[in-house]
């Protein structure tokens, strides 16, 4: 069956492990299922979040008053930046590998005046799914930028177990006070941690305030799922920071690794000076990835 999302085929990849469905439009993973077929992501209810796995680029969250600065001008971008509203051209597709690649044009540069290349790849290997950023710098001054990835996936998981026996077991322990966001979603007051040394316990009280955010994360690799039947092994080896949200009764639990972070309340000051900004040289590229492997 052909899928169609704002007149755009998605493109299907397979290995007879797993299977996964990416939409043009945003680059946007919107379906992965394991060998039985059933359902790793959220069901995507209109009630809660239409949302599946958008891109944030260039920038993480929301600025203030939705201006980005950058030398004394003003620029307006909306929270999590236009990537995830805009259309990938697909190029080398094969049964199961797949890119997906836009660059900068009239509506990006007036919001972000920079030339850019962004590519987001995805590869299908044994019971694991590869997403692979490649950001460059197509001008010739440095380029300041941020990314996440944002993908929702199921909560709960399809092996029959209920969303209270599901958990987040991190790499490490995670000790740290985590931030808070504002009902503006920007970054306001510190707030304790509800990590048990390793083990996150998910319930929707967690995000009656919105998201949990780690700034920084020690870790780098997490697993969820419940405590038995199959789980997701989640790696995320070149961002230095966390997401975990939902909304309270939905069907669904992101898991963002950031590179990058929203405007702190009352941040003025310019973009690239923006804590979790990157800067690129011109002609350089910078790679991100992200795994996520069906275990047990």
């Amino acid at each position: 069956m052909t899928e169609t999302r704002d007149k755009a085929p998605f493109v299907q990849l397979s290995n007879g492990t797993l299977s996964a469905s990416i939409n043009p439009f945003g680059a946007e993973l919107s379906s992965l299922r394991d060998a039985d077929g059933r359902e790793l992501m959220t069901d995507a209810d209109p009630a809660f979040w239409r949302g599946r796995a958008p891109i944030l680029f260039p920038i993480v969250g929301r600025l203030n008053d939705d201006v980005l600065w950058l030398d004394g001008d003003s620029y307006r971008m909306e929270k999590h930046g236009f990537a995830r509203r805009s259309m990938f051209d697909p190029v080398d597709v094969t049964g199961t590998t797949a890119s997906f690649r836009m660059t900068d044009n009239v509506e990006t540069y007036a919001q972000f005046p920079f030339h850019f290349l962004l590519e987001i790849s995805f590869a299908i290997a044994d019971a694991t799914l590869v997403m692979t950023a490649t950001i460059g710098n197509s001008g010739d001054t440095p380029m300041p930028f941020s990314f996440g990835w944002h993908p929702a996936f199921a909560w709960p998981l399809p092996y029959g177990h209920p969303r209270d026996d599901h958990r987040i077991v991190f790499e490490t322990e995670e000790p740290d006070m985590l931030k808070g966001l504002t009902p503006e979603g920007l970054i306001a007051e510190d707030r304790p941690t509800p990590v048990d040394g390793k083990i996150l316990r998910l319930a929707d009280a967690l995000f009656e305030r919105d998201a949990l955010i780690w700034n920084p994360i020690h870790s780098r690799q997490l697993c969820y799922g419940a405590n038995t039947g199959p789980q997701l092994d989640i790696s995320f080896p070149d961002t230095p920071r966390l997401g975990i949200w939902t909304k309270p009764g939905a069907h669904y639990i992101c898991i963002e690794p950031w590179q990058g972070i929203a405007d702190p309340v009352g941040y003025q000051g310019d973009f690239c000076d923006k804590p979790g900004v990157m800067m690129l040289a011109p002609a350089a590229q910078h790679r991100i990835e992200m795994r996520v492997t069906v275990s047990g």
